[in-house]
């Protein structure tokens, strides 16, 4: 993990478990921490299977109140193994605004009904750019996209995150913008779409589910 200092570091063990990296009061863990940086993760599904359920059983999680896990986009063996193997609180869907990316985003969508996992909602990636030189603003995928499905679908929706460059570089620094510029409009949306999770997941249960592996 490229941290706070920009230092790559690697996940240590304890009790046979992997120990969290902890960065900016946060627990994280992945699999790109235990591979080589330039090697390519060429798995088979055995392969993605057994890599999700190290990360849910061989990791020495303390206190969480919720744990997110990033997926790769599709619907294939990760998201799968996943849904069926895991006792999951939700899935978020995040899409880019065009109608090709809502095309993959909606069958996630339906993916996740279809094996009884709410969605909490749909967040709006690349939603639109703003020149850093002059300040106009450009829906360069579209805008709104997102939006308008999570509406027709009747889903909430979250929230759209910017093209912005300030959020590459603070994110590629190991500075996170909602760290290093908290009070930034670009932060901002980060912790609107944070509350809006919230709100959604808490409508949707009474409490949070535990992590059981079958």
């Amino acid at each position: 993990m490229r941290g706070q200092n920009g230092v790559n570091r690697k996940p240590q063990t304890s009790d046979k478990k992997l120990l969290p990296i902890e960065a900016w009061g946060l627990q994280t863990m992945s699999i790109g921490y235990l591979v080589a940086e330039d090697a390519p993760t060429i798995w088979r599904g055995p392969m993605v299977m057994s890599a999700l359920e190290q990360m849910l059983k061989d990791v020495a999680w303390e206190g969480l109140d919720v744990l997110i896990i990033d997926m790769p986009p599709g619907t294939g063996d990760a998201q799968l193994t996943l849904s069926q193997r895991a006792q999951l609180a939700g899935a978020v869907i995040v899409s880019t605004p065009q109608d090709l990316a809502l095309i993959d985003a909606r069958k996630g969508l339906n993916m996740f009904l279809k094996v009884n996992v709410p969605v909490l909602g749909l967040i709006e990636n690349m939603s639109h750019f703003i020149c850093p030189s002059c300040g106009e603003r450009s829906d360069i995928f579209g805008h709104g996209g997102a939006k308008k499905e999570a509406e027709t679908l009747g889903m909430p929706f979250l929230g759209e995150v910017p093209l912005q460059m300030a959020i590459r570089a603070t994110s590629d620094e190991g500075t996170p913008i909602v760290a290093s510029q908290p009070e930034s409009e670009q932060a901002q949306r980060y912790l609107a779409i944070a509350d809006n999770l919230l709100a959604s997941l808490e409508a949707t249960q009474t409490s949070t589910p535990e992590i059981i592996i079958e």
